[in-house]
């Protein structure tokens, strides 16, 4: 009788646990709208320009796009310039090198927007502002 009971009670915990998964998964898919972080923020090079990004987007210098390590892909961030108080809206389309120890990495179009290409570095604020696929639609 016990191996039947294994048997039989064996596929519904399997199911048990792997609804489970899927909850923990769906819910860590999303940034909390507001969330700030405090870093320093460099810029993509044109020789990534026309590459595939890990959220299979063509990356495209002149786009307001960013790579970052820690935010879902796809979400989007007001990024600030600390220095100048200058600030744009990004869509996370990238990663970065696992070592890099900094914050995000923007397009040149981006960067050019918050006023720091010829320094090549500065210091940001980047706040998630919607994890929505359309709100580049809404905000233009």
């Amino acid at each position: 009788m016990k191996p039947c009971i294994t048997f039989c009670l064996l596929p519904l915990l399997m199911l048990y646990h792997g609804a489970n998964a899927q909850d923990k998964k769906s819910t860590s898919r999303h940034a909390p709208t507001g969330m700030v972080q405090y870093g320093t923020a460099s810029y993509y090079g044109g020789k990534f320009n026309g590459r595939k990004t890990a959220n299979g987007e063509k990356f495209d210098q002149k786009k307001m796009t960013a790579a970052h390590n820690g935010l879902p892909l796809n979400t989007y961030v007001k990024v600030t310039n600390l220095r100048n108080k200058k600030t744009v809206v990004v869509k996370i389309t990238d990663r970065m090198h696992p070592k890099n120890k900094r914050l995000i990495d923007l397009s040149r179009g981006a960067a050019e927007k918050l006023g720091y290409v010829g320094q090549g570095l500065t210091k940001v604020k980047v706040e998630v502002v919607s994890n929505s696929p359309t709100y580049s639609q809404v905000k233009k």
